[in-house]
């Protein structure tokens, strides 16, 4: 079968190592690699014949990566980290070449030996820094766009890489194939953003009139690679260009439908990518230089954590950034391969150079996992060490905050929970990292905290320690699980309320403690059972009954909640238990300009007046005294006999007094004369 059994062995065995990996609590891209080591043509055993065609559906991997990242961060996401992603990618860069310059001298390789080493190290894996993001939960904090702006110019810088190193005996030729480039990068960027962002979306409008999920996918899939594919043949990188359509994308109305389809194929290509790295692998060459290749490890990945951690102090980055970066992108990157088979082709490099660089890669990308996750670690031992930096903070009060309410995340569940606090008056502060979301905060005079909730000192500086709830809207797990566990070791009574993303994670919000969850999906779900059996007719107590059950299942059987949360969930149905109803005051209504006390509402009708909207403005539980005006909501409480007997009597205008039976007795008799 060729190519379709390649495809099946390493499928399987990528599952199996998965599991794996999954039991040891390790990162799953790590039992991709060895599905790939296993599979590989190095190890004897089960071997892939067809590498190459796995390599090449492995950039496709890759290009759906970054399409994706596209779908997810817009330009606006990018314009806080441009600085760094620009100069100090380019710095960067430039002393990793330095770094490795130096290095291929101590290992005594020739001048133009050493350049090409400096170049393949400068670069770190977009690939595997990403899915290492997505497993920390770590995507769409401040740490992670930088990263990701960085690595975004370094993939650009590919291009230009790939033309200048063959023709380092050639300066002119090189100089002149270096501006076609940059003419062909700046024609692709403009008409991309010019004309992209009105086609595309009018595009993606036109398919989804057909209603047709496969035609909506295909479409997807269809813009991605093919706009790749078109980068291609100009002769840009193929995954960049899908990057930028992604980027496009994610303007229009179809962007998070876009994402969500396309998930799924992203992450099969993917494992493909992982695979083809551990194929790379030469276990014989790693035991025959194991000195050499050590060495290369630790002063790569050493020299580049420093050069990054460094870069992102220089561009005024604090707190746990410098770390965060530093741990994140020590490694060597992909396009290392495609440089190093361009530089193995050419002769510029020999081939045990070409097998060191290759070994040493795949090593730093396995380390990469395993390096990230010690990023909370060290900066916990940075804070003991030195004095703690300080964090921008947004209309803070002069007295600092005490009983009040800490809202992690000030997306769109955190800006209600906060305007809904501000109208009753009581003093929160939200967590934010997202520039725009902190713009929206302080335009509306909100306690803000510039920082990441999962970390100790952001949290410190929103008086965790003096607060009274903690509501966490962020909806990653990782970064949830995180928050409420520093919180608790700031605060160990802090009653917690979290969103919850998935059902699975039950357990582990149960393990913190939390106070009570928000299943989004589950109350849709009661809310549309609700409305469906409105429209059947079901009786609203009834409706309430059920729906009020369902939850109580559905959390009891995972969850705790506190008995205020039951009366809470009780006075939810009130206006259903007790069959309230909003009546309006028309224009010719008896009860216009007279109090309760005199009406004799109750006394009359058997119903009871428990609140009055007026302007826009609620009365609860209106006294004797209250009069009553022209268009005042009413609302009334009682029986259906009762509100029949309030309309009956007073949206009526007064009626008109009875003559008395003598007075018609004679009237009559006049009539007769």
């Amino acid at each position: 079968m060729g190519i379709a059994t390649d495809i099946i062995l390493v499928v399987l065995v990528a599952f199996f190592c998965g599991l794996l990996m999954q039991r040891l609590r390790q990162p799953l891209i790590l039992g991709y690699i060895l599905a790939g080591v296993i599979l590989g043509p190095h190890t004897g055993g089960l071997t892939i014949h067809e590498i190459h065609e796995i390599e090449l559906l492995a950039e496709i991997g890759v290009a759906l990566l970054l399409f994706a990242l596209g779908l997810e961060f817009s330009h606006k996401d990018l314009k806080p980290v441009k600085w760094i992603a620009l100069i100090g990618t380019t710095l960067q860069m430039a002393l990793t070449i330095g770094l490795g310059i130096g290095i291929g001298r101590l290992m005594g390789w020739d001048h133009k030996a050493c350049i090409w080493f400096g170049a393949l190290i400068s670069l770190s894996s977009t690939m595997v820094i990403l899915k290492t993001l997505m497993n920390q939960g770590w995507i769409g904090t401040l740490s992670s766009k930088v990263m990701i702006g960085m690595l975004i110019v370094q993939d650009l810088a590919v291009v230009f890489m790939i033309i200048i190193l063959p023709l380092l005996d050639h300066p002119t030729a090189s100089l002149t194939s270096l501006g076609l480039a940059t003419l062909k990068a700046a024609l692709f960027l403009t008409g991309m953003f010019v004309f992209g962002i009105h086609l595309l979306p009018w595009l993606m409008r036109q398919i989804a009139r057909f209603g047709s999920r496969e035609l909506f996918l295909l479409a997807i899939i269809t813009i991605g690679l093919g706009i790749g594919y078109i980068t291609y043949l100009v002769g840009l990188s193929f995954a960049f260009g899908a990057f930028i359509a992604g980027m496009v994308l994610n303007a229009s109305d179809y962007g998070h439908q876009a994402l969500s389809d396309i998930i799924p194929l992203r992450d099969v290509f993917g494992l493909l990518f992982f695979a083809s790295v551990g194929m790379l692998l030469d276990p014989n060459f790693l035991f025959h230089h194991f000195g050499a290749i050590l060495v290369m490890v630790i002063l790569v990945s050493l020299g580049k954590g420093c050069i990054f951690a460094a870069i992102s102090w220089l561009f005024r980055y604090g707190n746990v950034i410098p770390i965060a970066v530093g741990l994140g992108l020590f490694q060597i990157g992909e396009f290392s391969f495609v440089l190093a088979r361009i530089g193995l082709a050419t002769g510029s490099i020999s081939v045990d150079l070409y097998n060191m660089v290759l070994t040493t890669a795949v090593l730093t990308m396995i380390l990469t996992p395993l390096v990230s996750n010690q990023t909370t670690k060290l900066y916990a031992i940075k804070k003991k060490w030195f004095q703690k930096e300080t964090l921008e903070s947004i209309n803070f009060p002069d007295q600092g905050l005490e009983k009040h309410v800490v809202i992690a995340g000030g997306g769109r569940v955190g800006l209600q929970i906060a305007t809904t606090l501000h109208r009753l008056h009581i003093p929160f502060v939200i967590i934010e990292l997202d520039q725009r979301r902190i713009e929206q905060a302080k335009s509306a005079g909100y306690a803000v905290v510039y920082g990441d909730a999962s970390h100790e000192i952001v949290l410190n500086a929103a008086s965790i320690a003096t607060a009274s709830l903690l509501a966490v809207t962020i909806p990653g797990m990782v970064e949830s699980q995180s928050i409420v566990s520093h919180a608790r070791a700031l605060n160990s009574t802090l009653p917690t309320v979290a969103r919850l993303s998935n059902p699975d994670f039950l357990d582990i919000f149960s393990e913190l403690a939390v106070t009570d969850l928000v299943y989004p999906e589950l109350e849709a779900g009661l809310e549309m059972t609700r409305q469906a059996l409105l429209i059947l007719h079901v009786p609203v107590i009834e409706i309430h009954r059920q729906t009020e059950a369902l939850r109580r299942e559905y959390y009891s059987s995972r969850i705790s909640q506190e008995a205020s949360y039951q009366i809470l969930s009780q006075f939810r149905g009130a206006e259903q238990q007790f069959d309230l109803e909003w009546v309006a005051l028309p224009p010719a209504s008896c009860l216009l300009d007279k109090t309760i006390g005199e009406s004799e509402i109750r006394k009359k009708t058997g119903a009871s007046v428990v609140g009055v909207l007026r302007d826009g403005f609620l009365e609860p539980n209106p006294g004797p005294q209250y009069c009553f005006q022209e268009k005042d909501q009413v609302a009334l409480i009682g029986s259906d006999a009762a509100r029949d007997a309030f309309r009956t009597h007073f949206l009526l205008p007064e009626p008109v007094a009875e003559p008395r039976l003598e007075e018609q007795t004679g009237t009559a008799a006049l009539d007769a004369a």
